[in-house]
């Protein structure tokens, strides 16, 4: 069964930090463009972070530049999202996506987790 599954959601304060894993299984995950994306009540899902495959290049949305790292370990096949420095407009629901082209987007990921969600609230 090929899947991608999330954890490490949960609640945190402003100013605190969560690490949320990516974990695929039924698949290759080093072959594939990964990326986190997040979904707000009553917004749209956004892209958060993406890193590539072969090298890991990566890229991050303007709004998490300088807090969030994005990294992989092929080996366990995992990706994860260190999340520092966190805001309350960081709240949502965060789900990892692969896909074999070259870059990340809502419209082009081939596989999705069913999300984790992340909470900052004091």
């Amino acid at each position: 069964q090929l899947q991608l599954v999330e954890s490490g959601g949960g609640l945190v304060q402003p100013g605190g930090s969560l690490r949320l894993s990516c974990a695929a299984s039924g698949f290759t995950l080093g072959y594939y463009a990964v990326g986190w994306f997040r979904q707000a009540p009553g917004k749209e899902r956004e892209g958060v972070s993406c890193i590539r495959s072969r090298g890991g290049s990566t890229n991050y949305a303007d709004s998490v530049k300088g807090r969030f790292i994005i990294s992989r370990d092929d080996a366990k096949n995992m990706v994860y999202l260190q999340m520092n420095s966190l805001k309350n407009e960081d709240t949502g629901v965060y789900y990892c996506a692969a896909t074999l082209r070259g870059y990340c987007s809502v419209t082009t990921m081939r596989y999705w987790g069913i999300g984790t969600l992340v909470t900052v609230s004091s």
